[in-house]
């Protein structure tokens, strides 16, 4: 019987933790009630999960409870991040933020362009990392908010936000992080980076699809407006019941996280230092994208000289399961933005294959996915 092929997409999405699946199962039956029904048991009881829950999430970024909005997840949380400040900001209608961004992010501010709002967007030095100073340059006291993800989800490079939250700061704006790919990962703390608002998905870190939540500092709420109306849940920034299960499973995936992230990220760092010392001696030339070492453990996006990544996924995907970059846009019909921005051709820039290890990733995975790629090198 042919086995599965080795699962090296962690960046797409991580497999549901075995412990998160048992804290939701009591949510999807015998504990039904509405959390946002206050005058019985029923919904006393879900409310009680739920708080539960968002102090979980506080906990993983060092945040107060009242200040983790819960959402449908982090393509969600961007829109509320960047489109908020702009309804209240009087006199702000300028956006800041970087081409390499996660298309919840680009694809936000050019809708949002569409309606008279000044759109900013900076590029990055050729190892991916933005540098600051062009922000300075592009910030001035009509800018709103600034937006830089913390870590890319294609080449996993970790970017200087508390630096570059100084300087939108300093003009006034607020300083929004897309966390997505950082949290559960490596420490992230609201405070160290000096953050306004920062945007994370469950489904990221072993919890379930369908939820994550925006972090609002407290004293930024009174500076963003709901981007959908119908009710008073979540500070009111995000009307609708609640999901209790998935909140449960949001809660428990991050207290997992905070509890094991530590060994967890050094024994990924490993294996990953493993893969590609290996695949740089079976693959000449293959070519690691974004920088060497401020990257968050677990990324490996190479480039395979002489052949597409659409091409690389294909020849492997009944060994290893790889992407071409961001699953919201990993076709392999047009060149990575991403590596685009990092000053690559259109052709080179089709090269990309982003791999990605993590939790249940284990030294025989990568051993297939040795062997795997070393196969793949006599066809390159």
């Amino acid at each position: 019987m042919k086995s599965d092929p080795v699962y090296l997409d962690y960046q797409a999405t991580t497999p549901l933790d075995p412990r998160v699946r048992e804290a939701m199962l009591p949510y999807l039956c015998e504990c039904f009630g509405n959390p946002h029904s206050v005058h019985h048991a029923y919904g006393w009881s879900t409310a009680r999960a739920i708080a539960t829950a968002r102090a979980q999430i506080a906990s993983l970024l060092g945040a107060g409870d009242d200040e983790v909005i819960l959402t449908s997840g982090a393509t969600e949380s961007c829109n509320i991040a960047i489109r908020g400040p702009i309804g209240l900001a009087s006199g702000r209608n300028e956006i800041v933020s970087v081409a390499t961004e996660h298309p919840a992010v680009l694809e936000t501010v050019r809708a949002l362009a569409e309606d008279s709002v000044r759109i900013r967007i900076i590029g990055v030095r050729p190892d991916g990392v933005v540098d600051p100073a062009q922000v300075q340059e592009s910030v001035c006291d009509r800018t709103a908010v600034v937006s830089v993800m913390l870590v890319n989800n294609e080449i996993g490079v970790v970017q200087p936000v508390s630096e570059i939250a100084a300087i939108a700061h300093n003009c006034g704006a607020l300083m929004h992080t897309d966390a997505t790919q950082a949290a559960g990962r490596m420490a992230v703390d609201v405070d160290t980076l000096n953050v306004d608002l920062l945007s994370l998905s469950a489904h990221k870190m072993y919890g379930p699809m369908g939820i994550g939540a925006l972090y609002v500092r407290d004293s930024a709420f009174d500076r963003l407006s709901p981007v959908v109306t119908g009710g008073g849940q979540e500070r009111g920034l995000r009307p609708g019941t609640v999901p209790v299960h998935l909140a449960v499973g949001f809660g428990k995936a991050c207290e997992i996280a905070v509890a094991e992230m530590e060994h967890e990220s050094s024994r990924i760092r490993e294996l990953t230092i493993a893969l590609w010392s290996s695949l740089s001696r079976c693959l000449p030339g293959i070519r690691l994208n974004g920088h060497e070492r401020l990257r968050v453990p677990g990324n490996l996006n190479v480039s395979f000289p002489g052949m597409s990544g659409a091409a690389v996924t294909a020849y492997l995907k009944e060994y290893v399961a790889i992407s071409t970059g961001s699953a919201c846009s990993s076709h392999g019909t047009s060149p990575s933005h991403v590596l685009s921005a990092l000053g690559y051709s259109p052709a080179e820039a089709l090269q990309g294959a982003r791999i990605s290890l993590g939790r249940f990733t284990t030294e025989d995975d990568v051993s297939v996915a040795v062997e795997a790629f070393r196969r793949l090198g006599g066809h390159v």
